[in-house]
């Protein structure tokens, strides 16, 4: 009797540890601060020369990224065909290409076939828009 109760509690406690894992709070990116401040060419020759030792500097890590939007769609900006960055929030349609910008997000991986990093929960801090 007492193992079967020993059994039972410590898998109340598995589970209980298991539960408060799976449903962790959320990360707010957007009032994170940056742990890397970079612009996208050079994260981009960062992944290029050594990917394995980039993954392990910035994955899962808030970066601002600044670069120039070559694509943007609308819920996402390219910048200089290099970063891809997905908002959560669609974007206003004031930004058009060939705009200097600074975003805000984390890094999730790098897309070795397009040769793109790729960033989600992207902002776009206001304050760093800048006009070419």
């Amino acid at each position: 009797m007492r193992k079967r109760i020993s059994v039972i509690v410590v898998l109340i406690i598995v589970l209980v540890i298991a539960y408060c894992y799976i449903n962790q709070s959320h990360r707010d990116i957007e009032n994170e601060a940056a742990e890397f401040e970079i612009n996208s060419t050079d994260i981009a020759s960062s992944f290029l020369n050594n990917s394995s030792e980039a993954e392990a500097k910035y994955l899962n890590s808030t970066i601002e990224i600044t670069g120039n939007i070559t694509e943007i769609n609308s819920n996402s900006i390219t910048l200089d065909d290099k970063v891809f960055c997905q908002f959560t929030n669609s974007i206003k349609n004031t930004l058009d290409k060939n705009l200097q910008i600074k975003i805000k997000g984390r890094v999730i991986g790098y897309d070795d076939l397009l040769e793109q990093i790729k960033l989600d929960q992207c902002t776009i801090n206001k304050n760093q828009l800048l006009i070419k």
